[in-house]
């Protein structure tokens, strides 16, 4: 029996993590968050327990954290579920943080060999949807109005002060319609290009879905490429 020793640095939300229902999760991205990391687990049922490790120096994730599910019975379907799914470039080692403990028992056979559909759910979301795969630009949609592309410049500098508060913002980007030459790509979106992923994570987390003029803000990351393109295309 192999044990992993719990180091007390990192992040932890409700009960101390420990007992032999606690799962060790491995292969994390250094750059996922908490929250994203959680948003992953809890697909599968509330935590009762969380723990990020971080380096005692300058706070960032070491790439592997450990969980405690309310429901035990959830333990190892879990571990079935999210062990070997790909993240980027990234693969989860996710199991059982003792070894040999607890075996799956009969009666969750069936539930068992339904993970496969759950693996090819869960990685299709995890690539499609703003969590997905980070990059360095963050769009935001149904954020502007006519009036704000009347008064293009007082709302571009708005959008810079507010997309500052989050990390080193280096620009704004917000398509105008061009009446010579038809339809321009990307016009009612504000695009966010940040230093780094830190500053664009934080970003689209706390942007997505805030309500600003009666309506719900989508943040999704852009891709680089296309934006260092100038191709602005949803």
């Amino acid at each position: 029996m192999v044990a992993v020793e719990l180091s007390t640095t990192g992040s932890t939300t409700g009960d101390l993590v420990e007992g032999p229902d606690r799962i060790f999760v491995g292969g994390l991205p250094h750059y996922f968050t908490d929250a994203q990391i959680r948003e992953i687990l809890e697909c599968l049922g509330p935590l009762r327990g969380f723990n990020l490790l971080k380096d005692r120096q300058t706070g960032d994730s070491k790439g592997y954290a450990f969980c405690v599910y309310q429901d035990p019975s959830v333990t190892d379907i879990a571990c079935a579920a999210l062990n070997g799914i790909k993240i980027g470039d990234k693969t989860l080692a996710v199991r059982r943080a003792m070894q040999g403990t607890i075996q799956p028992k009969p009666e969750q056979e069936e539930v068992l060999q339904q993970i496969a559909q759950q693996q090819i759910a869960l990685q299709q979301r995890l690539m499609l949807e703003p969590g997905g795969i980070p990059t360095k630009i963050v769009c935001l949609s149904q954020l502007v109005t006519i009036d704000n592309l009347r008064n293009y410049e007082e709302y571009a500098d708005i959008m810079r002060q507010e997309g500052g508060k989050f990390g080193n913002l280096v620009n704004v980007v917000i398509p105008r319609p061009n009446p010579d030459h038809g339809p321009t790509p990307g016009v009612g979106n504000v695009f966010l290009e940040y230093a780094d992923v830190d500053g664009s994570s934080k970003a689209r987390l706390e942007m997505n879905g805030r309500i600003v003029g009666g309506y719900q803000v989508v943040a999704v990351y852009y891709p680089e490429d296309k934006y260092a393109q100038g191709d602005y295309e949803d």
